[in-house]
């Protein structure tokens, strides 16, 4: 009898640790009790260290929230999340994780874990064809026809593409289509001939965004780039079709900030961010101009939800993106990274321009109390510069630069500034 146990404990544990999904069995605490290979694939890159032991300090600065879901699971068993969402790493090296918790005892708990990272692309461009789509049903005014070539030059225009943007047809035709794009810092840009690159290897690229009008305004669409397809299978160019779209508070616009936006503050989220700066980024290296980047971390957060509770934490955090937002210009990008800590990006800004910002940002914080829940609040943060140059050639860069200003920051008093040293960097 107990070789038949010893056999079939061992059959068990090699199907554990060759599942291909990760597999963690951990304590209420989150002490890690067994881990399968696969989940320490997985966690090792975000624990920054040869190895792991409790799940819940792994996650901490991604998924802080994962040890209250399991600390408020008040059921003796049963499954606490499924599938949930987690972002790991920054800019190139960053994933999504599904995680789900189930609680066995009081004490045990299991967590499985695999990489969606892939999945959740593939989601992202099935949701903008469905706000394509959508877009049929409502709210259309007009549609503009043109045409393009293989390099992305606009060789034809319809009558309907004149009616729709106010150009003539021969100030379309031989521009780029990019040219006419007006990107705000709420609209993803994309990198110059992704459109077409896409467009190439899938057959479309689908786009929303701000569209020039001659008359010097704008106007939001959407824009299908198509692959054409000749009798003799040899692609030649693209056909582009423009969609002004109007009604945007149930399609397009509400679709777009919930792709887009961090739900409790209103900044962008962290996965917007990320796409959005990486290109930004190879943009300014391309030609050439200045970036900077403006980490902030609110000082003492844990205490406000300790001692006054999560909602004012959250009302804190809510006036704490609206300062901010307030004191930055439409071209730069504010993001909530998680927790309390926020990003700026700011494009043609140098260091010390991003410092004098800021600067300004830190004393509207610091002057001002903040009211959360009828309790008046003196909130403060923490700020951490970093800029293109000196070796900072990349957004994992300009992050690990602003990083080690704003511990600076935290080191030396909190309520304040730091910018960082470029000879570091390069260093």
């Amino acid at each position: 009898m107990a070789t038949d146990i010893e056999t079939e404990n061992t059959a068990l544990l090699q199907f554990l640790y060759a599942c291909p999904a990760g597999l963690v069995e951990f304590s209420a605490a989150g002490v890690i009790g067994m881990i399968n290979p696969a989940a320490m694939g997985l966690l090792l890159p975000m624990a920054g260290r040869p190895f792991v032991a409790n799940l819940f300090d792994v996650f901490e600065g991604c998924a802080p929230e994962l040890r209250n879901m399991v600390q408020q699971f008040a059921a003796p068993q049963g499954t606490i999340c499924e599938g949930h969402r987690i972002i790991t790493g920054r800019g190139a090296r960053s994933s999504v994780l599904a995680c789900s918790v189930s609680k066995l005892t009081e004490d045990r708990y299991v967590a499985t874990l695999s990489d969606v990272t892939e999945q959740v692309a593939r989601e992202r461009r099935l949701k903008q064809a469905e706000t394509w789509f959508a877009s049929l049903l409502d709210g259309i005014d007009d549609v503009a026809v043109l045409s393009i070539d293989a390099t992305g030059c606009i060789d034809a225009a319809m009558p309907s593409a004149t009616r729709q943007t106010g150009f003539a047809e021969t100030e379309l035709v031989g521009r780029c289509f990019a040219a006419f794009d007006r990107p705000d810092r709420a609209s993803a840009t994309l990198q110059p001939g992704e459109a077409i690159a896409v467009a190439r290897r899938d057959g479309w690229h689908l786009h929303e965004g701000w569209h020039a009008l001659a008359d010097g305004g704008r106007y939001w669409c959407q824009r299908l780039i198509a692959l054409r397809h000749p009798s003799d299978g040899v692609a030649q160019g693209f056909a582009m079709i423009l969609r002004a779209v109007t009604r945007q508070h149930r399609d397009a616009a509400d679709l777009r900030r919930m792709l887009t936006r961090d739900h409790l503050t209103g900044a962008s989220n962290r996965a917007h961010f990320f796409e959005t700066a990486e290109r930004q980024i190879l943009r300014s290296l391309r030609d050439g101009t200045p970036l900077a980047l403006v980490l902030l971390d609110v000082d003492l957060f844990k205490r406000v939800n300790d001692e006054h509770g999560h909602a004012a934490g959250d009302a804190v955090l809510r006036e704490v993106a609206r300062r901010c937002e307030a004191g930055l210009r439409p071209e730069d990008l504010f993001a909530r990274l998680g927790g309390e800590e926020f990003v700026a990006l700011m494009p043609e800004a140098s260091l010390s321009a991003a410092s004098v910002v800021a600067e300004r940002l830190r004393a509207s914080l610091a002057a001002q109390q903040m009211e959360a829940g009828g309790i008046p609040l003196r909130i403060t943060a923490s700020f951490g510069c970093s800029a293109l140059g000196g070796g900072i050639t990349s957004l994992a860069d300009l992050l690990a630069a602003a990083d080690g200003a704003l511990y600076v920051a935290k080191r030396t008093g909190r309520d304040r500034v730091v910018a960082s040293d470029p000879g570091q960097a390069a260093a």
